[in-house]
């Protein structure tokens, strides 16, 4: 079976995660895929294949007679789609031989246009497949987790040599809890990959480091009539706030190695006030300044109106899994190296956000990123080719041919 054909059946299955649960998997619905890639990877001979009550599948390739002491390489893809946009009823537009010129999305007649995207402009006479306007597509991470499973099918029929393989496929990456609860050690893996970046031959093995903060802003409410001098509006404090952080490192203005505060909420009145910020750097201590601005706005603002206020409080998520790959580096370089075997140009690019990878580097599994080359992800534009699910596919078999030398 070719990549694109299980990525079409995985798409089908309703899996978003839910930021706001508090179980794990955060949705019942992501064990619908979970029981169906558990019944796959049995057919298609791995072996320990189990889906853990926490919806962690697993299981692995034994390594071919001789092979027992190459090293154990892992491959992991997540199965959860973002809460971003609808999951549900997903309908995948196929379009072969695509033309390079605007797509229409015919769920809504939305238009998929290489102005907006000019990535499209490269995928002229490919097979293209986009969604019908009304969902996501999934291929973050669905087309990770078919490029996988069809690399296991491709090396057991062609009988292509290799050490051990893991596999393991994970809930809840997109609310950041994918590797909450990843059993590092009975996966069996000295080294890993996870399968969820973008265009093929990308390889990221720096990511930021990240932590959300949480405000909350306590007002004075009063008649607007008799307000003067005693009415403290939450909502103005909020903005006041807001207007304390650089407005230059907003997401909207940064690339790159950039970082940025990003204010994804704010809701309240006047009595009282919610902020949520996600903050992100990939340098350490551009990081730690970035908290830091957050506690003196609170400092300030509490000098200013009184003490309780305003409350910051702020949690890390992840950090940056570059400190953890650099010892390991071979990562990389066989990636490189197995990307120019193939006459794949190596896209080498820090991710401007995070993966399980990230977390599990710190969990004592170096683990960077590979690109499943799908696009615009985590809305109803998000498209991806034949083609690059089939060169994506193919790199990981030459990655896995390097590590069996």
């Amino acid at each position: 079976m070719k990549a694109y054909e299980r990525l079409l059946k995985y798409v089908k299955v309703y899996t978003t995660s839910d930021e706001n649960s508090n179980i794990h998997p955060t949705t019942e619905r992501q064990f619908d895929l979970a029981h169906l890639l558990v019944e796959e990877m049995k057919e298609l001979g791995l072996k320990d294949v189990r889906c853990d009550e926490h919806c962690y599948v697993y299981g692995y390739i034994p390594p071919t007679k001789g092979y027992e002491d190459k090293p154990s390489i892992g491959l992991i893809a997540h199965m959860d789609t973002a809460p971003a946009a609808p999951g549900e009823n997903v309908k995948p537009q196929i379009i072969e031989n695509y033309d390079g010129e605007d797509v229409v999305l015919k769920g809504t007649n939305t238009i998929l246009s290489p102005n907006k995207f000019p990535d499209l402009k490269n995928l002229k006479g490919r097979t293209l497949i986009t969604t019908d306007g009304t969902t996501l597509l999934g291929a973050d991470d669905k087309a990770g987790i078919a490029e996988i499973l069809t690399v296991c099918e491709i090396i057991k029929e062609q009988n292509i040599h290799h050490g051990k393989i893991c596999v393991a496929f994970t809930p809840d990456e997109e609310v950041g809890q994918g590797a909450d609860l990843f059993d590092v050690k009975n996966f069996g893996a000295d080294f890993a990959y996870t399968i969820d970046g973008g265009v093929e031959g990308e390889i990221s093995y720096e990511n930021f480091n990240a932590a959300g903060a949480k405000v909350e802003i306590h007002g004075v409410s009063v008649h607007p009539g008799s307000a003067k001098n005693t009415m403290i509006n939450a909502l103005n404090v909020a903005i006041e706030f807001n207007s304390m952080l650089p407005a230059c490192e907003r997401p909207e203005y940064t690339e790159d190695y950039e970082g940025f505060y990003y204010l994804e909420k704010l809701s309240g009145n006047t009595d009282h006030a919610s902020m949520e910020y996600i903050l992100r750097d990939h340098d350490i201590e551009k990081f730690e300044v970035k908290k830091s601005m957050i506690k003196l706005a609170e400092k300030l603002i509490n000098e200013k109106y009184g003490e309780g206020t305003v409350k910051a409080t702020i949690k890390d998520q992840y950090r940056n899994m570059v400190e953890l790959v650099k010892p390991c580096f071979h990562l990389i370089d066989n990636a490189t190296e197995a990307m120019k075997a193939i006459n794949v140009t190596p896209v080498i690019e820090p991710i401007r956000g995070g993966t399980d990878g990230a977390r599990l580097s710190y969990m004592g599994l170096p683990c960077p990123n590979l690109g499943t080359g799908g696009f615009a992800f985590h809305g109803e534009y998000e498209h991806i080719t034949v083609e690059g699910m089939d060169i994506c596919t193919n790199i990981i078999i030459e990655i896995l041919k390097r590590y069996a030398k």
